[in-house]
């Protein structure tokens, strides 16, 4: 970040196309790796991806890959919105002294950032979850009960969840995997955002100069694969622990440590990878497409043409 004063309410815009254009393209990798990663060993209703999308398809249709991608639309916004305008607050901050930005400043940025963002990324994702893994279910008990085809499951909304959830347990229902998620998207964020800083200045034709908008996108797929694979165990465990409906013979668990320590004993290390490469597939076009929508300032260019600004100019 430079010494100029950042204007936050076109941060805000800039980072809510991005996560609505982003979201829009990926959501059925989303979608593939939320169901990989609930699988039990010896319960396996999908083989890999293509496999799961294959027969979401089949039993649910083609907008059965959309299942929860209302409730991630609409949350999205505000979370990558406060995702990437955090950042760069902190960024700002973080460089008064006149010194520039250390790896170890861009990593205080990211984590304040992935500290900001769970405000609204743990609801969105519990609501998302729910919805996404009831194909899952409705195939798994269909499989192994009556061995026929899944059929679809019973179309059940965010809005009917989030009133249940509240009516139940308060509050602290849609919370619930908020250290999980935590222990997510703070260590993504300490990650992503300085790799992404210094590989895209790689691409700056000069120190003053934005680099191109191709160079931004593979940046931010870059690093935002790399982050997305190095937290995967995390965000196992924070899939786990916030499905709500569980298959036959699949525990419940009592918190992160406890989440763990059963996925180690029953599936073994190998069980906090599952999905990685669905994660990776999905982070990687989200983040450059982010980033391009976020450097290419349009936040800025509709503040400025705003009929307010028109007026007052």
């Amino acid at each position: 970040m430079s010494q100029q004063q950042i204007s936050l309410p076109a941060k805000l815009i800039n980072g809510g196309i991005a996560g609505i254009v982003g979201v829009t393209c990926v959501f059925p990798i989303d979608l593939a790796k939320t169901r990989l990663q609930n699988q039990r060993q010896g319960q396996q209703v999908y083989k890999n991806m293509m496999d799961c999308l294959i027969k979401t398809v089949r039993s649910e249709g083609y907008f059965g890959m959309y299942r929860g991608a209302a409730v991630n639309l609409t949350l999205v916004t505000p979370e990558k919105a406060i995702k990437l305008a955090a950042n760069d607050f902190f960024r700002h901050h973080l460089s008064k002294d006149g010194k520039g930005q250390t790896v170890f400043k861009e990593m205080l940025a990211g984590c304040g950032a992935g500290m900001c963002q769970v405000v609204i990324t743990t609801p969105m994702e519990m609501l998302k979850i729910q919805l996404q893994d009831a194909g899952r279910l409705a195939a798994q008990h269909r499989s192994y009960n009556s061995g026929t085809v899944a059929s679809a499951p019973r179309a059940v909304s965010a809005t009917q969840i989030a009133k249940d959830l509240l009516r139940t347990q308060g509050i602290q229902g849609l919370y619930r995997g908020l250290g999980a998620t935590l222990i997510r998207d703070v260590p993504f964020s300490i990650v992503y955002f300085p790799l992404f800083a210094n590989l895209n200045r790689l691409g700056k034709p000069s120190p003053e100069e934005s680099s191109p908008f191709y160079w931004a996108f593979l940046s931010g797929c870059v690093a935002g694969s790399t982050a997305a694979v190095a937290v995967n165990p995390c965000d196992v465990v924070k899939t786990r622990l916030q499905s709500l409906n569980k298959g036959s013979s699949e525990e419940a668990y009592n918190g992160v440590v406890d989440c763990v320590s059963k996925i180690m004993q029953k599936e073994g290390p190998s069980a906090f990878l599952k999905g990685a490469g669905c994660r990776a597939l999905v982070i990687a076009p989200l983040f450059g497409i982010a980033q391009v929508m976020y450097f290419a300032g349009i936040g800025e260019y509709i503040l400025d043409n705003s009929p307010l600004n028109l007026l007052l100019a």
